[in-house]
């Protein structure tokens, strides 16, 4: 087949029609709660999963961040991953208020080693799935509705059970997934889970996770939640159920589709740093946090320092966060554009005027500076990268670097006519021209040597303005 014709394979993924929905006018106004998934579903989709030390480094990682929901294994997948759950237990590197919780399918012996994997542990959460989706029930699997419910079931029960005889100190929390659940029909998912729930008997202090992966991403955004919103209206048992969704990014529309996930009635969020995962990965819980916090909402995690969360994310995964991901890359606070270089300088400069008018620092104000939706200093970043300087900038980022950098305040004309002489070296090197070398430039061109060693203002040969030296 040649290339008309190749889209009539596919059609629209809609499996739920819900005309009434009520999330559109919903607001987030609090943060849900996490899980970080990046010990488990990021691992596991690395080309060189990480070694125990490594593990232990994310973990300690994801707890300083603030972090208190972590998913830390898969304990039947190796021996590797058996080990790092019971070194954090073994070595008490667990804190008080952090739960871990650890993933495993619906099948007994691998029920019965995974609980194995937490003796000595106050408290954990095991995290059941079984596939219920049609396609993976009849392709993958060859299993009938009711066998996969019954499977859910025995998963459950084999849990307990196992739980009651073997670990009577264990303070055991469950949370099982339709795995696959964006693709099964949503009668049937209600049905599999109030199956999970009539076994598990929620109640007062007795809370069961409900989690729904979109483990391909299918769909648009707005479909997915309300697949959500339909859920939280049929599903019993709402106060003591929290109703988690856990979104990947194939279709590159995992954090629209979490955030209307949350509009529709999500409590919980499961996702990695800089969206780890397989195929395209998990949603991104930087973008997700951050994404709150630039509209006021306090994401409850600790974004203050991000460039030491991406180093220390790249060193465990042995993967690079692209440049321009969404606040943590490391190109995406920086300026290369004149008219961008020009509109962030004169927010900058609007930013000390109101600062000085009104006594506060400026930190203290209201962010709004242009091209910069939040703050770089808020999560780590220095104002000094802000602005780069290569062929493509103009007269408004040499002249922002130039008074930030080297407290040389320049006239317009001069920015103009300084530009141009910028703008020629960067074209003639081919590369960025450094604060540094910007100053060089500037004293080569409009100094001489007995300016230099005087503390008095000089102004340029070609203009009659001076300079606040």
């Amino acid at each position: 087949m040649g290339r008309e014709g190749k889209h009539l394979r596919y059609s629209p993924f809609v499996p739920v029609v819900l005309s009434d929905r009520t999330w559109p006018d919903m607001e987030i106004s609090g943060a849900p709660r996490w899980l970080s998934t990046d010990l488990r579903d990021g691992n596991q989709a690395l080309p060189h999963p990480m070694n125990p030390l490594k593990k232990l480094k994310m973990f300690e990682l994801l707890v300083d961040m603030g972090y208190t929901e972590i998913e830390v294994g898969f304990p039947v997948a190796s021996q590797d991953e058996y080990e790092f759950v019971r070194l954090l237990i073994e070595q008490e590197k667990i804190p008080d208020d952090v739960s871990i919780s650890v993933l495993v399918p619906a099948r007994e012996e691998l029920v019965h080693r995974t609980l194995e994997s937490l003796r000595g542990a106050r408290k954990a959460t095991v995290h059941l799935y079984n596939a219920t989706a049609p396609l993976f029930r009849e392709t993958v699997f060859g299993m009938s509705r009711t066998e996969v419910r019954d499977l859910a079931v025995r998963g459950v029960r084999w849990t307990t059970e196992y739980a009651e005889r073997k670990l009577p100190g264990l303070d055991l929390g469950l949370q099982y997934s339709p795995e696959l659940f964006n693709e099964t029909e949503p009668e049937f998912a209600v049905e599999v889970c109030e199956a999970v729930m009539d076994v598990w008997q929620p109640g007062e202090g007795r809370e069961i996770i409900l989690n729904f992966p979109a483990t391909v991403e299918r769909s648009l955004p707005h479909v997915f939640a309300d697949q959500i919103e339909w859920l939280d209206r049929n599903l019993s048992r709402r106060e003591h159920r929290c109703l988690s969704v856990h979104p990947h990014n194939d279709r590159g529309t995992g954090v629209a589709a979490t955030e209307l996930a949350l509009l529709a009635g999500a409590q919980r969020v499961e996702g990695c740093l800089f969206g780890g995962g397989e195929r395209a990965g998990n949603v991104c819980l930087v973008t997700l946090g951050i994404n709150m916090l630039t509209h006021g909402v306090d994401p409850r995690i600790d974004f203050s320092d991000l460039d030491h969360v991406r180093r220390t994310v790249e060193h465990c995964n042995e993967m690079l966060v692209p440049p321009r991901h969404p606040y943590g890359g490391e190109l995406v606070y920086t300026a290369f554009s004149g008219s961008h270089q020009d509109a962030i300088k004169k927010g900058f400069d609007a930013l000390r005027r109101k600062a000085a008018d009104t006594g506060l620092q400026a930190d203290e104000l209201p962010w709004e500076v242009p091209y910069l939706p939040v703050d770089p200093k808020d999560v780590g970043r220095s104002y000094e990268r802000v602005v780069r300087i290569n062929s493509q900038s103009g007269k408004g980022g040499v002249a922002y670097l130039l008074s930030a950098m080297h407290g040389l305040d320049l006239p317009r004309e001069l920015q103009i006519e300084f530009g141009q002489i910028v703008q020629a070296e960067s074209e003639r090197s081919g590369m960025e021209v450094a604060p540094d070398r910007l100053r060089e430039l500037f004293l080569r061109e409009y100094l001489t040597a007995s300016d230099l060693t005087s503390d008095l203002t000089s102004s340029s040969p070609s203009c009659d303005k001076q300079l606040t030296v």
